[in-house]
């Protein structure tokens, strides 16, 4: 009724014959008694030609639907940079199906305009082509990756969305029960529980496209409210069964989306977190900066410099950064008391391998020769020093410096994907108030099992968990699961639980673990980062068709929104002032 073929399905053969085309109109140009449109559908774009006035009640962005004959376009006409740029139609007729109002951005250019303004005309941001693209990708990598985990014998099971609330972990979302006075269902933070309750019920190899719920604030790599990860766990698995699945997925999914970039080759580096934070400081390294952070602290002991004596030095040495002008340097050091440090010290090595600056006056001659070789330093190189008292701060402030300096100077590899698993966290650590609690994921399998947690200092046991990181992006987070109960209530009594209250708060898993639970183990990467790397999209919410804005806000439908007294009787609910 409306059409016989899509935009972008005009042939050779067509030619002379007469045809429907629908779509939108994308442009309208007035050549003086002749008007063209450039119509677009889902495929792409057809140029329609209209005389003696025909398309003179049509508006850009309204759906119309035009009939007419194919010709070719005279060859000083044709578009290359369209696939169909050597058709155009001759119309006899068009109707206008729906009549667009005057648009408030022009689709070409929406990807300009302020998010809040995107996000409330969201369907008309959706038809710009980059945008739209992204969508459809996203439909295609999850067939792949739907297909993917069939092939290599997983089976996909739905858990439910409705369940209870967790007291470990990010805020609940929560949602009163109307047959239950005072009780409330929660939102999945995730199917932890669920998926460890499949291993134990017999099923070998789960998998899937999780929606996740939690109350968080948003970042440039974590849309607030909800996301969507490729979660999956194997019984009778151990770490390396993961990481050999997790490459599998990985390495295929971005050798058929990354547009040729490079890839790490299988196996990914494995980067304990304790070298991880001392040789990149932070546990989700670039591994495309290739620079390098050294522990400098000893060269320092007993030099009587205060600003480094007895704390934690780190330092990085950048090849030909010494050609660099004095802005260079005085930028890295305003960036440096930006993000809370004192400043930046540094020193310069001429071609000739003589050094110069700040802090080379306060090297003790008896630990020069060390220190070059510690920091690696040569001719036409310069070495940044970054020092605080705590451990933590200086590694953290180096991976800072370390990203902002590979940034300025364009040491960064953006035709690559560098993958890398970082293992070996630690389980436990303490809080401001000095208690012992846990570092990551409560449920994982600590290294040593339950002799360490019998003789070992809490702070000193390792978990077996794991993340992968990509290109700086934390992927995904994993683990060994603890299936052992006796283990479980040890592990959770070091963090202050008694029996009573994990099973009392845990009573599914709990119970599941006393019958026969299997080994296992799992991760999840996190599908929307998956695609915002794979379409290099600075923001997560581009990758995401209806997304909230950074305030947790739905600017298309409104939500956020009040709801009648009416509505709130029936779920025995009662706002205070």
């Amino acid at each position: 009724m409306y059409r016989d073929y899509k935009c972008t399905e005009v042939n050779e053969k067509l030619i002379g014959k007469n045809i429907k085309v629908a779509g939108w109109v994308s442009s309208i140009r007035d050549h003086g008694g002749v008007e063209f449109i450039d119509l677009r559908d889902d495929s792409g774009i057809l140029q329609i030609v209209g005389r003696e006035d025909k398309l003179k009640n049509v508006s850009k962005e309204s759906a119309v639907c035009a009939s007419g004959i194919l010709k070719k376009r005279a060859p000083e006409l044709i578009n290359k940079k369209i696939k169909t740029g050597e058709y155009e139609l001759e119309i006899s007729e068009i109707k206008i199906l729906g009549k667009c109002d005057a648009i408030p951005f022009e689709i070409n250019n929406s990807r300009e305009v302020k998010e809040e303004l995107r996000l409330k005309y969201r369907f008309l941001d959706l038809r710009n082509n980059l945008n739209n693209k992204i969508i459809k990708l996203r439909s295609e990598i999850l067939y792949f990756l739907r297909n993917k985990m069939h092939d290599l014998g997983f089976l996909e099971i739905q858990t439910p969305i409705l369940s209870a609330s967790s007291p470990e972990g990010a805020r609940d979302y929560l949602v009163p029960s109307r047959k239950y006075k005072g009780k409330f269902y929660a939102l999945p933070q995730a199917p932890q529980i669920f998926k460890q309750i499949l291993m134990v019920s017999g099923f070998d190899k789960y998998f899937q496209i999780a929606p996740c719920f939690r109350d968080e604030d948003s970042r440039a790599d974590r849309a607030p409210g909800e996301f969507y990860q490729l979660d999956f766990e194997m019984s009778f698995a151990e770490q390396e069964d993961v990481f050999k699945i997790g490459e599998e997925i990985l390495y295929s999914l971005f050798e058929k989306f990354g547009n040729n970039k490079k890839i790490t080759k299988i196996p990914f580096p494995r980067i304990t977190y304790k070298d991880s934070m001392e040789k990149y400081g932070t546990d989700k390294p670039d591994l495309r900066n290739k620079l390098v952070i050294v522990d400098l602290s000893n060269i320092f002991l007993g030099s009587g410099f205060s600003a480094f004596d007895g704390k934690t030095v780190k330092a990085i040495t950048v090849r030909d950064a010494n050609k660099s002008p004095r802005k260079f340097f005085d930028k890295m050091n305003e960036f440096a008391q930006n993000i809370g440090m004192q400043g930046l010290g540094y020193i310069k090595f001429n071609e000739n391998f003589e050094p110069s600056g700040p802090i080379n006056k306060f090297i003790p001659n008896n630990k020069r020769q060390e220190f070059l070789e510690i920091s690696q330093a040569n001719a036409n190189c310069a070495v940044f020093f970054i020092s605080d008292s705590n451990k933590l701060n200086a590694q953290k402030f180096a991976g800072e410096i370390r990203t902002k300096l590979a940034e300025e100077l364009d040491l960064i590899d953006k035709n690559s994907f560098e993958f890398c698993y970082v293992t070996d966290f630690n389980m436990y650590e303490k809080d401001e108030n000095n208690k012992i609690i846990f570092t990551h994921n409560p449920f994982s399998m600590p290294q040593g099992g339950m002799e360490a947690l019998l003789n070992c200092n809490p702070l000193e046991i390792l978990a077996y968990q794991y993340d992968i990181v990509c290109n700086g992006v934390e992927l995904s987070s994993g683990a060994v699961r603890n299936h052992d109960p006796e283990i479980l209530l040890k592990a959770f009594e070091i963090a202050g639980y008694s029996k009573e209250e994990v099973i009392s708060k845990f009573p599914s898993l709990y119970n599941a673990l006393c019958y026969g639970a299997p080994p296992h183990a799992g991760m999840a990467p996190g599908f929307d980062r998956m695609l915002m790397l794979l379409t290099d999209s600075e923001n997560i919410r581009e990758v995401v068709a209806f997304p909230m804005n950074s305030n947790a806000q739905d600017l298309l439908l409104g939500a956020p929104n009040f709801v009648t007294e009416e509505q709130l009787r029936e779920i025995h609910i009662k706002i205070r002032d």
